[in-house]
């Protein structure tokens, strides 16, 4: 999308520096724009946009946090639930750490959240804020359509329309793939690629989740055996739902599925998110150490984001810490983004466990890890998920000299 095509609102109290917010979007060929002068004004405006034109959210909203009546902070969590805006840039000149938290929760609500940008508001600022808002616009995966049913959804799963795509990991000592992520997409007879935050919650009201898991993980070991086969020899990681904790036999059943495809334990990587571990370690602890003795190795992905990461880690015998993109995304320079970051490597040193840097988008957030001695990393600036078919091609261009 072209910036003279984006649909702006800019909410800001201070007249002067709307006035300014408006004269540097219109210098960058933005216009019109709409403009508020407080967080009430400015859900008025959405609603009645809304009204007239049905729900088409609005491309962008700038806005401040500290301002009168409705605060910027509470003017986020109604676009968010209102879905009123596709992306937010916050403008403000407070705490840096406040403004992560406010960044974070607009994320947790679903909203894309831009890189927060420091008073006084320039035109470089603004521009490369926008610059990202169009790179992840391009980058986008086609969106679901607003209505999936449970029935459509068991019907994907059971005819192989959710297949696994591959997203390369690398050595950043030397830019070497040592393995893939396989991620579940829906790939509709229309050629729209369904993301899985669209169809999981679907499986899971019908306790698919482990067919699913066991599918993505047959699948995927069958694309390995061939790439091994042609003398690429990649780990692969595949997540595992919640639910298998709870049954003794999983296990035994993904030992079985590797072995009939040809793949040892060893090379799989089993990940699970840190929240479905707060609710099943304490019942699942004989799970993970039952696929700990059959090679497996286990994967705390999204590490941080939950509330008892230290415990999980001193319970379960873990190989592998997935540092969260939430805290990558920006490091470089945020200093408390970048601690975290050092602090969760610091532990995995001390832990024995390898480590997978989530959500690189950038050579900045590359070269900060690489200082930091991060071993590995994933993300859009190696390459976006893949069809198996595709990944040769995909290791192509993240080898080419650009790179």
């Amino acid at each position: 999308m072209s910036k003279s095509a984006l649909s702006v609102l800019v909410v800001e109290d201070h007249g002067f520096q709307r006035r300014m917010a408006l004269r540097l979007l219109g210098e960058l060929g933005i216009a019109p724009v709409l403009e508020a002068a407080d967080g009430a004004s400015a859900l008025r405006i959405l609603r009645e946009r809304e009204a007239r034109s049905g729900p088409h959210p609005i491309d962008l909203v700038l806005v401040d946090l500290d301002m009168p009546g409705m605060d910027g902070i509470e003017f986020i969590d109604h676009l968010a639930h209102e879905q009123l805006a596709r992306a937010v840039l916050v403008v403000s000149a407070l705490d840096p750490a406040l403004l992560h938290t406010v960044q974070t929760m607009a994320r947790v609500s679903g909203l894309r959240v831009l890189e927060a940008v420091a008073k006084p508001l320039t035109k470089a600022k603004l521009s490369n804020a926008l610059t990202a808002l169009r790179q992840t616009k391009a980058c986008e995966e086609p969106q679901a359509p607003l209505e999936i049913t449970e029935a459509q959804a068991r019907e994907a799963l059971e005819s192989g329309a959710i297949e696994p795509w591959f997203q390369l990991q690398v050595e950043l000592g030397n830019g070497r793939a040592v393995g893939v992520e396989a991620l579940a997409r829906w790939r509709r007879d229309d050629g729209r690629v369904i993301l899985p935050q669209y169809f999981v919650p679907l499986l899971d009201a019908q306790d698919l989740l482990d067919e699913l898991t066991q599918r993505m993980l047959a699948q995927a070991c069958r694309y390995k055996r061939g790439w091994d086969r042609e003398g690429l020899r990649l780990r692969l990681s595949v997540n595992v739902s919640a639910s298998a904790l709870d049954d003794a036999g999983a296990a035994d059943r993904y030992q079985r599925i590797v072995r009939e495809a040809g793949v040892a334990a060893g090379e799989v990587v089993l990940e699970l998110t840190e929240s479905s571990l707060m609710a099943d370690a304490a019942r699942g602890l004989a799970v993970l150490a039952r696929l700990r003795l059959k090679g497996f190795g286990l994967s705390i992905d999204d590490f941080g984001t939950g509330w008892s990461s230290l415990s999980q880690l001193s319970q379960v015998p873990f190989t592998e810490l997935k540092i969260d993109q939430e805290f990558v995304a920006g490091a470089s320079h945020q200093p408390r983004k970048r601690a975290v970051v050092e602090a969760s490597l610091d532990l995995a040193r001390k832990l024995g466990l390898g480590v997978v840097a989530e959500g690189v988008e950038t050579v900045e957030d590359w070269q900060m890890l690489a200082e930091l001695g991060c071993a590995t990393a994933q993300g859009r600036l190696i390459g976006d998920a893949v069809p198996g078919p595709e990944l040769r091609a995909a290791l192509g261009r993240w080898r080419r000299p650009e790179h």
